[in-house]
């Protein structure tokens, strides 16, 4: 049941990001109380999603900065997530881009679980 809500928790907080559907301190609720390795793979896959090229990156990775610049302890998290071995084993055998959210949020919830 826990993998199975923290697998919710993790698409709400990828979609609040990409459709806008809810506010910096809603989404910085979820962000919070997730670990920072998701939360650093979480942005990164959304970074790497929403590239310059992409028709809606200005509206996502600007709701993605808003997060960041008005709740510091986001980037510390970040920080923290990055130097995780499973971010270093995604890293290793996946590329962002190559999963859509629901696949790459249950292959990551998945490993972090495990």
């Amino acid at each position: 049941m826990a993998h199975e809500r923290a697998q919710r928790e993790a698409l709400r907080i990828l979609s609040g990001i990409e459709d806008g559907t809810m506010s910096a301190a809603d989404s910085y609720a979820l962000i919070e109380d997730a670990d920072a390795a998701l939360v650093y793979l979480l942005f990164t896959w959304i970074r790497n999603r929403y590239a310059a090229s992409h028709a809606a990156s200005d509206a996502v990775i600007g709701r993605l900065l808003a997060i960041s610049n008005r709740y510091p302890t986001v980037t510390k998290k970040m920080k923290d997530g990055q130097g995780d071995p499973v971010v270093e084993w995604f890293e290793d055998g996946y590329t962002y881009r190559d999963l859509d959210s629901k696949a790459f949020v249950a292959l990551i919830v998945d490993k972090l679980e495990s």
